[in-house]
């Protein structure tokens, strides 16, 4: 026993206080306490709202910041200013935007202590029920040699009986103090605390009261007990196979949603820039926040299913919540937060291509090309780029993967007008512009 529950034991038994108030309203009020402080320190539920809360007028100023670079510098390295802006912006609206990983924190502390307590204590009532069933027999054999019920419990009392002995003591003691065999056996029930004990026990006093061979019947509810055991272990043998496929269940999902989160969206929010997704804004969803709930949700509530199916009570779904609960937390972390989190970081400069002049419908002599990096400068390789030209004309290719250099290089054809054309170039959830002059030959 662990010196946490020698703690609980003494202050139940001794002051009387109720084991529920440590193991289930102590640690909720902890858990609702820290995701409360979470909240009114400034945490969160998603960047976004943060993001939105910028006002119209400091997006304005950081337009005339990014004009008044280009004046200075035509070069085109502006780009990289603005997207550093960007960057460093999106690290301070998401530094705080953690109140999920608090309400999870609050969740593992509520449930934990109660968890470990209802494991132990089924392994305990196992294995008081086991010793019990050998208590009978043992009891059982003195009355046979003539005993009677009360002689034979104090002298079984006198005898090492696993780990009821301390309740057949107390049963032994309440008889000597000249209570009945019925007080004493009910008093060792209600201490031992199990339904199936409790029914055998009843089983007992009623033989004892019938006469006869009372030896036989104990005997025989010796056996009974036994055989209830044993049928009640094989069926939680048999579901065990059930609670592996829920696991592996569980386990798929966090694969579907790395999968997604690795592959299938970044092209998806790629492709959202061209034309045929025009209308759609997808860099503001934060896919991999929302599989990050959606698995912890699902971890939370198949922990419980889980539970009643293999052990017939929710109550004993809280060890199983909490063990997926806290494996997908520390995958999701590893895995899938940081491909949501990567695709905010891009920084996208051009290298060369920029300051040339075209005619219109004629596509530019020397391709545009591009490099991607993260904000501290790291080359970015494999990475999927879209690209697409505004008001007209068209770029080849539309989709393109940055080499091992970390640079991908577009050819680009304006439209039949004259005037300024806008090549906009995705990574992710990063979107950076970059403009084209196009005059008319007589101009």
């Amino acid at each position: 026993m662990t010196p946490f529950r020698e703690t609980i034991d003494t202050l139940v038994f001794k002051y009387n206080i109720k084991r529920e108030y440590f193991t289930i309203v102590l640690p909720v009020l902890i858990g609702l306490t820290l995701i409360l402080v979470a909240f009114l320190t400034g945490h969160t539920i998603t960047p976004q709202q943060q993001q939105q809360a910028t006002s119209s007028s400091d997006q304005a100023r950081q337009q005339a910041l990014q004009q008044l670079i280009q004046q200075m510098n035509p070069g085109g390295n502006n780009s990289t200013a603005a997207n550093t802006t960007q960057a460093s912006t999106a690290t301070q609206t998401t530094s705080q935007a953690d109140l999920e990983d608090y309400i999870i924190y609050g969740a593992i502390i509520a449930i934990t202590p109660y968890s470990f307590d209802r494991f132990f204590e089924k392994r305990r009532y196992k294995l008081y029920e086991d010793d019990f069933t050998q208590f009978l027999f043992k009891l059982s054999e003195l009355m046979r040699a003539g005993i009677d019920p009360i002689k034979s419990v104090i002298e079984l009392s006198k005898a090492d009986t696993g780990s009821i002995t301390p309740f057949v003591r107390s049963a032994a003691s309440m008889m000597l103090l000249g209570r009945s065999f019925d007080e004493g056996m009910r008093n060792m029930a209600n201490s031992i605390r199990s339904d199936m004990a409790t029914r055998y026990v009843d089983l007992v006093i009623q033989a004892s009261y019938m006469g006869g061979s009372v030896h036989d019947l104990i005997l025989k509810a010796s056996e009974d007990m036994r055989s209830m055991i044993m049928i009640n272990r094989e069926m939680e043998s048999n579901l065990r196979q059930y609670v592996i496929i829920l696991y592996l269940s569980q386990g798929i999902i966090v694969f579907i949603a790395y999968v997604l989160m690795s592959q299938l969206i970044p092209f998806i929010q790629n492709v959202g820039a061209s034309s045929i997704f025009s209308n759609a804004d997808l860099q503001k969803i934060n896919f991999s926040q929302g599989f990050f709930n959606l698995i912890m949700i699902n971890a939370a509530i198949g922990g419980l299913i889980v539970g009643k199916i293999s052990e017939g009570s929710i109550k004993d779904g809280f060890k199983h919540s909490l063990i997926l609960m806290s494996s997908c937390y520390v995958i999701c972390m590893l895995f899938i937060v940081p491909l949501g989190a990567q695709n905010n970081n891009y920084v996208i400069t051009i290298v060369s291509g920029d300051n040339q002049t075209a005619l219109p419908g004629i596509q530019l002599q020397n391709p545009i090309v591009l490099k991607l990096t993260d904000t501290s400068g790291n080359p970015q390789p494999g990475v999927n780029v879209a690209f697409n030209m505004t008001p007209g004309g068209s770029v080849n290719p539309s989709f393109n993967t940055t080499d091992n250099s970390s640079t991908v290089s577009v050819m680009v054809t304006p439209g039949l007008s004259s005037g300024t054309y806008t090549l906009t170039a995705k990574a992710g959830s990063v979107t950076q512009n970059f403009e084209i002059q196009v005059k008319n030959e007589d101009s």
